[in-house]
């Protein structure tokens, strides 16, 4: 398969790699056609997607299914007239009918919308209007239903309501009951160009309303090096990435990369993670390949491995957020395998990773992938030498590199503000050491000033977790009137540290980082919790826990 996408497919260095990446570019891609229905031709038995509940029940599907019930899909979603360049918001958790629901909208050449089941009636209205929604495909389950149903009336140009469960309420139409009458699909005459609008998300900022990230048919295309190279892929791996389909990871981990490669991508529909059950679940499948955001290790190595049977793993990748080298470290020790780590956006493909040809240090994001120009800016806009920090920026030619968004929907001067002179600034801070790997410091609204020093929460956060008491942390700045701003750590405890809680346990964790990192580092408020307050996508809201600094 791809082959038919890349003059060379195999590599076996850096340099390589970076030189001799070129991209065979069809006009019209669409990720559909091009390569499902192209698989499903050529191995129409083979395994595409193993889809299983917590619930126990398992359903299989080949490549040939997948084309059969796309057309299906797609034929169901033009009889309620559904149609190129329309708007479609999928709610649809990580029921099997997300991956239906998107091959067909590209078949057809609307707008795919993936959204998060949590999201409120004010969350749905705001994201109908502003992108113009004519329809949502949603789970059956009363509360999603509920916000759904509530947004109707102040949402103008939505039409049309489908549930995907036994639960359909007044107004919607039954997926399940309507489906199998669609008439058989007919392609239309011209679906796409490359740079229409294939997909797009809202991901939230710091401050404001979420923004719209427009992709064009392309991004899928950008994808490849991701699950081919970065998952390191063949057709027959069996790959688990833990996303929810709302995430654009799910993009990234549980779509487009896995089936260049022909493997199998694996799901597990589940409603409440524990580390327990997705270890059970490699165990009872066999997965060889996964990907889960550090979150997901950390509470994996915390479990008794002599429990679970995991030979079957092979290759295990992160992204998501920064990974701590004492994860990577615990993690290695208990399965032998190294955590390759990637680094990414919503509005981008990986852009730095650590390739299989790499030797992984542990923490680092890895290299450039080298269908990036990438590098770091100083504020000035001037290139960071080795060892010193900046941002991290897209540098964009000519043509704009496969993966990287089009637009920020309907918004052209946020779009200038973050893209402009031909760089595409991240907002992201890192620094590359003197053998070219990067290293995260954290969101340019994260870093902090403390007594004329610069201080990265990510640097500190790797020193704390080092501590065996601590299974997650989130460093913040907290203001003061001599510093500026002091560093606090809120801390997450491992079970057999609750009660611990109190001066003494403090005063530890203070001098363990002290002794990890360098001294002005060390947190001088500490805070125990539960829970830290986190994204959909897993990602630490340090911003939450400024704001509520800040109230007290």
């Amino acid at each position: 398969m791809i082959e038919r996408f890349l003059k060379q497919t195999h590599f076996t260095s850096v340099d390589d790699y970076n030189n001799n990446l070129h991209f065979i570019v069809p006009q019209n891609f669409n990720f559909a056609y091009d390569v499902m229905d192209v698989w499903a031709e050529e191995k129409p038995d083979k395994l595409a997607l193993l889809w299983t509940n917590d619930e126990g029940e398992c359903i299989r599907f080949t490549f040939k299914d997948l084309k059969e019930q796309s057309d299906r899909t797609a034929s169901y979603f033009q009889s309620l007239g559904i149609g190129k360049g329309d708007m479609v918001m999928l709610i649809l958790k990580r029921r099997y009918e997300y991956w239906l629901s998107m091959l067909a909208l590209h078949k057809i050449g609307a707008v795919a919308i993936p959204a998060t089941h949590m999201l409120t009636t004010h969350d749905i209205v705001y994201r109908n209007n502003r992108a113009g929604v004519k329809a949502i495909v949603c789970v059956g389950e009363s509360y999603v239903l509920q916000q759904v149903e509530g947004s109707k009336k102040d949402s103008p140009t939505l039409e049309t309501l489908i549930s995907i469960g036994e639960e359909v309420p007044e107004g919607f139409h039954d997926w399940h009951k309507e489906w199998n009458d669609a008439p058989p699909f007919k392609r239309p005459e011209h679906v796409n160009d490359n740079d229409d609008t294939m997909l797009m998300y809202f991901t939230s900022g710091t401050s404001g309303e979420p923004k719209m990230v427009a992709h064009d048919f392309l991004y899928a295309l950008g994808h490849l090096t991701t699950g081919v190279f970065w998952h390191n892929l063949q057709e027959d791996s069996i790959h688990l990435t833990i996303a929810d389909t709302g995430w654009g990871k799910a993009v990234w981990g549980k779509l487009y990369g896995q089936w260049f490669a022909g493997a199998v991508v694996f799901v597990f529909d589940h409603q409440k993670f524990t580390a327990d059950k997705i270890m059970r679940k490699i165990e009872e499948y066999k997965i060889t390949s996964f990907c889960a955001p550090p979150t997901v290790y950390r509470f994996m190595i915390h479990e008794d491995f002599s429990k679970y049977d995991l030979s079957s793993l092979r290759y295990c990748t992160t992204a998501g957020e920064a990974l701590n080298p004492a994860v990577f470290d615990r993690f290695y020790e208990l399965t032998g395998i190294r955590l390759m780590e990637g680094f990414g956006q919503t509005e981008t493909t990986m852009t730095l990773g650590t390739m299989p040809w790499m030797t992984p240090k542990p923490g680092s994001m890895g290299m450039p992938n080298g269908q990036y120009d990438i590098d770091l800016l100083r504020p000035d806009g001037t290139s960071c030498e080795d060892g010193e920090k900046g941002e991290i920026v897209v540098k964009v030619g000519k043509e704009k590199p496969f993966g990287l968004f089009k637009e920020y929907y309907r918004d052209p001067e946020l779009t200038q503000q973050t893209w402009h002179d031909g760089v595409y600034h991240t907002g992201d801070v890192a620094w590359r050491d003197e053998d070219g790997y990067y290293w995260f410091v954290g969101r340019i609204d994260d870093v902090i000033k403390s007594s004329g020093y610069r201080i990265g929460p990510f640097e500190v956060e790797s020193a704390l977790m080092t501590h065996p008491a601590v299974v997650e942390c989130a460093i913040t700045g907290v203001p003061d009137d001599i510093r500026g701003m002091v560093v606090k750590a809120t801390v997450v405890l491992g079970k057999n540290w609750k009660g611990k809680e109190g001066p003494e346990l403090v005063k530890e964790l203070q001098e363990h980082v002290k002794h990890e990192t360098a001294p002005y580092k060390y947190p001088r408020i500490i805070e125990f919790v539960d829970e830290l307050p986190k994204t959909i996508s897993g990602k630490i809201r340090r911003v939450e826990i400024r704001e509520k600094d800040n109230t007290k």
